[in-house]
């Protein structure tokens, strides 16, 4: 096997990452392809780049098979295998104990090795479009899992363990154009279900139980024929609270569960009466309470976007779909940044999503304007390196290219001067970018490009003390609804700020970062109250995309935060 042969010359890649012991590595499009077709594999130096936390290898038709030399990526957190020709996956998968990430998709797989179940830090699964008929059994395990796509398969069933209690953080299932039969009844023990897909399948009945999945927002049924008639129109109109509410009910109008004769009617107006009573006795005592927890209070408003003209929208462009595809956007209003260390703590909190949630922007990338200096409409593109140019924070305008090539010169630098292998500030996201033919970008319609992720915003639209109006990115290659998760925590994140600064009161002061403060004087907000204006994304057809926050997005478990749709 040409991954045993230690005779290959080594792939440049593999040795600049062996010598700045890189921790993250991208190894994508048709050079690579090229070198794994003359080679009869991936170069076994690959495997011993221990240090790695994150590696994609995609678009490689010439791909078939990983070695199970892979275990020995002990520190892999995200491991990224998509759009290649995989038939199998190594059961020394199972050894990858830090793996969060795994994507699998567009392969020709028909089967997943048990040890996957092993990995228990896994938190997002994406095996869509392969050939795969049946599931291990012992997902369950894999209890921090919070978002699995099996679409596009060949499944009949999902694993009776997949509805267990003990995945309590299981948010998303997509499990849409498949075979499978039946949906388990015990879909009501997923606690925190938020979206469920099982369009085009086969399902003839919907459980009841559905009805008790609290969380559960988005459903899709559609292209299933199912018994009742009547749930079917509902199921194909995508009405989602409908179709709930139905099933609660029992189906067909039945009234599950409601009392049939008199005796009963008579015992449940008695409990009616007590339950008055221990109401009442309980409510001075509550609304004591509900008036301190007002005081913590914190308001996110919701605004749905209007259908003028005015309203700021995204055009994807057709061949972004194969560099990063993923992008939601929105607006932000009554974010307080003129107070004090008001925009420091948003840039500070900004930085810590992208180390935590965004896995040091691996899985994805927040971009924040000032939405007073955008012009809209904005298109997300891919660019090659030598067109696309930007004028990054902090400097002059330059090529993507050369911009790559001065800060790989600076980290070079840090590391000669620091003695030691991590760099810092936009160095440490360098090889993220590396294999790649075409760098993704927002462009606004001036064709300035506003935003380079994961590297660089562009100092164009560069937030300031008097930003008052923001417009938010977040871009990911791995899911659309990693996009939205992280969306969402920067957004609770920019209501808990804009309540420190709303309590607190701290001064206006002056702004290293702006040459000017307006000279309108200094206004207090009358409330900490965000109001988030949706943005719409469309495709190039004009097809509505995504749209955000939709009605399941925002769907926070604080006590403290409101969300006013």
């Amino acid at each position: 096997m040409a991954d045993e042969d230690s005779s290959l010359a080594i792939w440049p890649e593999i040795e600049k990452a062996e010598k700045e012991n890189r921790r993250e590595l991208v190894l994508q499009g048709s050079a690579f392809d090229k070198k794994i077709q003359d080679s009869c594999g991936l170069h076994p130096r690959l495997y011993s780049l221990s240090l790695l936390n994150y590696l994609e290898i995609s678009q490689c038709p010439s791909l078939h098979e990983i070695h199970e030399n892979i275990r020995h990526l002990s520190h892999l957190q995200s491991l990224i295998l998509c759009r290649n020709k995989l038939t199998s996956v190594p059961k020394s998968i199972g050894d990858l104990k830090a793996i969060k990430v795994l994507d699998l998709s567009v392969n020709q797989l028909q089967a997943l090795p048990e040890e996957i179940c092993a990995l228990s830090e896994l938190k997002t699964l994406n095996v869509s479009c392969n050939s795969i008929t049946s599931l291990p059994d012992g997902l369950s395990k894999c209890v921090k899992l919070a978002s699995i796509n099996v679409s596009k398969n060949a499944l009949s069933r999902l694993p009776e363990d997949l509805w267990c209690s003990n995945l309590e953080l299981l948010s998303s299932i997509i499990a849409s154009e498949n075979a499978i039969e039946e949906l388990s009844s015990d879909v009501h023990k997923l606690a925190a279900l938020k979206v469920l897909d099982l369009s085009c399948n086969k399902l003839q009945e919907l459980p009841f139980e559905l009805a008790d999945c609290s969380k559960l927002k988005e459903t899709n049924f559609k292209g299933n024929k199912l018994k009742d008639k009547r749930l079917e129109k509902m199921v194909n109109g995508c009405q989602t609270k409908s179709v709930l509410d139905y099933l609660r009910a029992g189906g067909r109008g039945k009234g599950k569960g409601k009392q049939q004769d008199g005796e009963a009617g008579e015992k449940a107006d008695a409990g009616r009466n007590v339950s008055k009573k221990k109401s009442a006795a309980k409510q001075k005592g509550k609304k004591e309470a509900e008036e301190v927890d007002e005081l913590n209070r914190m308001v996110v408003r919701v605004l749905h976007v209007s259908e003028a003209p005015t309203a700021v929208t995204v055009k994807v462009s057709a061949g972004i779909k194969d560099v990063r595809p993923y992008i939601v956007c929105c607006i932000v209003k009554g974010m307080n940044l003129r107070q004090g260390n008001s925009l420091k703590r948003f840039l500070v909190a900004q930085t810590k999503l992208h180390d935590d949630i965004c896995a040091k922007r691996t899985t994805a990338t927040i971009a924040t304007h000032d939405l007073g200096l955008l012009k809209a409409p904005l298109t997300y593109d891919a660019r090659s390196p030598d067109t696309l140019k930007i004028v990054p924070l902090g400097r002059k305008e330059i090529k993507a290219s050369d911009l790559l090539k001065h800060l790989q010169q600076e980290a070079d630098e840090q590391r000669k001067q620091k003695k030691r292998q991590n760099v810092s500030g936009l160095h440490k996201y360098l090889q993220l970018l590396d294999g790649k033919e075409l760098y993704p970008c927002l462009v606004d319609a001036d064709d300035h490009v506003v935003s380079f992720p994961p590297i660089t915003n562009s100092e164009r639209t560069k937030i300031k003390k008097t930003t008052q109006e923001l417009f938010l990115e977040v871009t990911s290659s791995t899911s659309l609804q990693i996009c939205k998760d992280v969306m969402d925590a920067l957004i609770i994140k920019m209501a808990e700020l804009n309540k420190l600064s709303f309590d607190i009161k701290d001064d206006v002061g002056s702004d290293e970062e702006t040459d000017v403060i307006s000279d309108r004087p200094a206004e207090n907000p009358a409330s900490p109250e965000l109001t988030v204006l949706q943005v719409k994304v469309f495709d190039v057809e004009g097809n509505l995309k995504v749209v955000y926050p939709s009605k399941t997005d925002l769907m926070s478990d604080l006590s403290n935060l409101s969300v006013i749709r």
